[in-house]
């Protein structure tokens, strides 16, 4: 199943609902043939005044390596813009990739989605 996403705005927070597989060649699904990534998407938003962004991982169904690539990818993308990313509902395999790519100490990871949020007018470095 390829990556697909759901778009939401919470006041000036866009949040992406993320399904699916996060891993080598898997495309974010925009129909046949796209060939968009997450950091692409992540890019179109920023360019569009988006800077608050949070991927919601509770929807992936696996994840490996090159996904958390692409996580971190996202990130720098974000960051570059002028913008950030936080991470909501990591599963236990994300959490344990990230720990053990010691990106847990880069990407600010929430399980609640009003946490995450919140996060953005606090500037917080909470775990979850």
């Amino acid at each position: 199943m390829a990556l697909t996403y759901h778009i939401r705005q919470t006041g000036d927070v866009t949040i992406l609902d993320l399904s699916g597989r996060l891993s080598v060649g898997e495309e974010v699904a925009f129909g046949p043939g796209s060939g968009v990534v997450l950091g692409e998407t992540v890019r179109g938003l920023t360019k569009k005044g988006q800077k608050k962004i949070v991927l919601n991982l509770a929807e992936l169904t696996y994840v490996d390596s090159s996904g958390v690539g692409q996580l971190a990818g996202a990130l720098t993308t974000a960051r570059n813009q002028g913008g950030d990313v936080k991470l909501l509902k990591a599963s236990r395999q994300i959490l344990d990739l990230l720990k053990t790519t010691k990106l847990d100490t880069v990407f600010e990871i929430q399980g609640d989605e009003a946490a995450a949020i919140q996060a953005f007018s606090k500037g917080a470095t909470a775990r979850a």
